[in-house]
């Protein structure tokens, strides 16, 4: 496992795998967001990831700090409301469309955290990449829409406190097990009132995308942030829209468009050059 840290293309693998259990999840439990509600799905899912997490990890509080509790609260909050907030997006627009808007947020940390103008520039390709995907033509839904800026600024929250945590050298999967557990309680409330709307297959479907859409990717998201810096992680999630595009067009009968494809492949060639330029000017300070 360390050996497979040490690799440069760990974090990349990390968050692609991340992001590939977030989209995936998306379309697995896109049906019930109509008759449960994405704050009952959000919730169900998160409740069903805490004690996931709870059972793999054992998160103890003795030894808590101050400083640590404010990180697994703030990390927790980020996450409960990221994920009511993409899936609200989710019910009303395109996976691709929605998951574009709310990659915003950590295309921003990415931005702000570089600092030769030459990756910058990059940096903007992707805001251009993220523009064309959404198609500002298409008539999106204003609700759907704002949801997903919503979701942006927190998904901008979980880029940074994922370094935060990330980089805490002892009980970093203890305290995520923690957040975990936060966002699940923040979320209660409409986890209760989902309850009763639930039978055995959608219990199992909900358990499955707990564990794929948000045990898989906090995991990785979390180490590979604490391998490499926020703004680099936080390019990495130009992989998001990219999969989420995919996947919508494939599984939900999204429509694709060439604007689209063009926004994809931008995305990606910026995603992959902000990384190479992000890791050199780490080794440079």
């Amino acid at each position: 496992m360390n050996a497979f840290l040490a690799l440069p293309a760990a974090p990349v693998l990390m968050v692609l795998i991340g992001s590939l259990g977030t989209q995936a999840a998306a379309v697995l439990v896109r049906d019930l967001l109509e008759p449960i509600g994405a704050p009952g799905v959000s919730g169900l899912r998160m409740a069903a990831a805490a004690v996931i997490m709870v059972l793999l990890f054992r998160p103890k509080l003795s030894g808590m700090t101050r400083a640590r509790a404010i990180n697994i609260a703030v990390y927790g909050v980020t996450m409960g409301m990221m994920s009511v907030m993409i899936y609200a997006a989710i019910a009303r627009l395109p996976l691709g469309v929605a998951v574009t808007i709310d990659f915003l947020g950590p295309c921003v940390v990415s931005f702000l955290g570089l600092k030769m103008w030459r990756s910058r520039l990059w940096a903007i390709a992707a805001f251009v990449g993220v523009a064309l995907i959404a198609n500002p033509s298409n008539d999106l839904d204003p609700l759907g829409v704002g949801f997903a800026v919503v979701g942006a600024c927190f998904f901008a929250g979980y880029t940074v406190f994922a370094e935060r945590m990330g980089s805490t050298e002892n009980g970093s999967m203890s305290d995520l097990a923690l957040s975990v557990v936060v966002a699940a309680l923040i979320l209660a409330p409409f986890s209760v009132r989902a309850v009763p709307l639930i039978d055995a297959p959608v219990w199992v479907t909900i358990v499955i995308s707990g564990f794929i859409g948000a045990v898989i990717p906090y995991v990785m998201d979390t180490i590979a942030a604490g391998i490499v810096s926020a703004a680099v992680v936080g390019t990495l999630f130009a992989l998001d829209p990219v999969i989420g595009a995919i996947l919508g067009w494939a599984f939900s009968g999204d429509h694709l468009t060439w604007s689209m494809v063009t926004g994809i492949v931008l995305i990606a060639a910026a995603g992959a050059v902000i990384t190479w330029r992000g890791a050199q000017e780490s080794r440079a300070t």
